[in-house]
């Protein structure tokens, strides 16, 4: 995970003659790291959670979605490494194509590593390898401290989302249900299927 070959998984599993999800070719170099969190209506509504790392988006799903509560810990199941040219992408995904259905960009914007600012460094990669991220997001919905936790060593897929407590922390909000609209078109997930169905 991790690494521009890490892409190898991802293209394995899609015809990009069918799909428009992008083939990956972007170098992201010279600049703060992104991150970006897709609204996906597939088989089930989930959230895909994504982090540049060593030039590739490094994903997890979450089921319910992320949350600005400290108490909530949210199941992120990681999934294979996506290109960083996915973090524009929204739009529908053919049903016989791997993860087809309907994906909106939700979230996005630029963070840091909080792991790398402390006595003891650390880089994405090895927060990576050792299943601790601690990260300051800067994003429209979601912003400030937010940690991803590996539940166990015996399997590598099974992490915790968690908001940190620090003063972006709000039990009260619940932007999952009160933001739904892309950042991107400010459309929902309906209109952008329909106008899917609409341009065939």
């Amino acid at each position: 995970m991790g690494t521009k070959n890490s892409l190898k998984k991802y293209r394995s599993k899609r015809n990009f003659t069918t799909t428009g999800e992008p083939a990956g070719r972007k170098e992201g170099k010279g600049r703060q790291p992104i991150f970006v969190i897709h609204k996906h209506d597939a088989s089930s509504l989930h959230y895909d959670f994504r982090l540049e790392i060593d030039g590739v988006l490094v994903s997890w799903t979450v089921p319910k979605g992320p949350s600005t509560d400290p108490r909530e810990k949210r199941l992120a199941i990681m999934t294979e490494d996506h290109p960083l040219e996915y973090a524009d992408f929204e739009g529908v995904i053919p049903e016989n194509e791997y993860g087809g259905g309907t994906v909106l960009i939700w979230d996005r914007g630029n963070y840091r590593n909080l792991m790398n600012e402390g006595d003891e460094r650390r880089s994405m990669s090895q927060a990576l390898d050792q299943g601790l991220l601690t990260v300051w997001l800067e994003g429209q919905k979601l912003r400030g401290g937010y940690a991803l936790t590996r539940t166990t060593y015996r399997s590598k897929k099974d992490w915790l989302l968690i908001k940190m407590k620090d003063e972006e922390a709000d039990a009260r909000r619940n932007p999952v249900s009160t933001q739904p609209k892309s950042v991107k078109t400010e459309r929902t997930i309906k209109e952008i299927a329909t106008e899917k169905i609409s341009a065939d």
